[in-house]
């Protein structure tokens, strides 16, 4: 597989981030050492930390805070999926066992409790109040969007905006936090941390988009989970929502009823209708629309390789096949 400008850039960056992560994971408790480093450690696209190294690099950064930053940015990301495996039950990611099938609930959850106390220890760490409040935000925001993905799971009639308002909470809100630290390492002005974070909150976004388009067209194999999990944990994605919405009657209700169930056993026949109403071109070009407002946040940037990467990027995010 051909390596990303992103990829080949930043491989002493992204080492440095690597060795804080292992260095911070650090704890005398032998369960925290070993949950944390099976999930950290278990693949993953690191586009978050990369992205506050990316950032901070096109604005001229020229310190090392920001491997630092990158490595809380992980943190958080990797608590939010401990806990998110334990409330969707899942059994896979990244092509793995989760970590609650191998060490069970109450590890994960509590482990995910240390990662995001961690987190919090080297903010502080950072000495900046702006730091804290982007960061602190953005937990909270995360948690809102988790919450808000709970009580819509189960209902079909999301419409297309609330579905949104998920996925900005969710995703998107730690890819423009991750934007954003870059600039605020670098001293930068506010209108370059808005545009960095407006950059991180559409490819963030576009980003989900895809991962939910996977769900009906990706290879197991690559996207490292089954195909149809979503369905079959009730959640109403914008396939779904935009099939719903332009099939027949008879079609409609087969759809309505899986999401009320959470059951995929009609995952076939809810293929074919996602793919006879044309809902995966639909949800590309939504995905393609906010990486082209992405790129656009990028025109404060002066011209560079790192720019370059952050623009690769974003088409990276709506290509990709995993």
């Amino acid at each position: 597989m051909t390596q990303l400008l992103f990829q080949t850039l930043l491989v002493d960056d992204m080492a440095a981030v690597d060795r804080v992560i292992r260095a911070r994971l650090h704890s005398d408790v032998a369960l925290v050492c070993q949950v944390s480093e099976y999930i950290i450690h278990s693949g993953g696209k690191r586009l978050r930390p990369a992205l506050v190294v990316m950032a901070a690099k096109a604005l001229g950064y020229q310190g090392g805070i920001h491997h630092e930053m990158a490595a809380v940015v992980e943190f958080i990301h990797t608590a939010t999926l401990l806990h998110d495996d334990v409330v969707d039950n899942s059994e896979l990611r990244r092509g793995k066992e989760t970590a609650n099938t191998l060490f069970g609930n109450a590890a994960s959850v509590l482990v995910g409790d240390f990662l995001y106390s961690r987190a919090f220890q080297m903010m502080v760490g950072a000495h900046d109040m702006r730091v804290m409040e982007v960061l602190s935000e953005a937990t909270n925001i995360i948690a809102e969007g988790e919450v808000l993905q709970l009580m819509n799971c189960n209902d079909p009639d999301i419409d297309e905006s609330a579905y949104l308002q998920v996925i900005r909470y969710k995703t998107a809100k730690l890819f423009e936090a991750a934007g954003r630290l870059g600039a605020i390492v670098n001293g930068s002005p506010r209108e370059a941390e808005d545009s960095l974070g407006r950059y991180g909150m559409h490819l963030g976004t576009a980003f989900q988009i895809v991962d939910d388009v996977l769900d009906y067209s990706g290879d197991p194999d690559l996207i490292g989970k089954n195909v149809g999990d979503d369905l079959a944990e009730g959640k109403p994605t914008l396939p779904l929502i935009f099939a719903m919405k332009h099939s027949g009657e008879a079609d409609a209700a087969i759809i309505r009823n899986a999401i009320q169930e959470g059951d995929a056993k009609d995952f076939q026949k809810i293929l074919a209708i996602v793919q006879n109403t044309g809902a995966l071109d639909h949800a590309h070009r939504q995905a393609e629309s906010e990486a082209a407002l992405a790129r656009e946040a990028l025109a404060i940037l002066p011209d560079s390789q790192y720019k370059t990467a952050l623009l690769e990027l974003s088409s990276f995010a709506v290509a990709r096949d995993f």
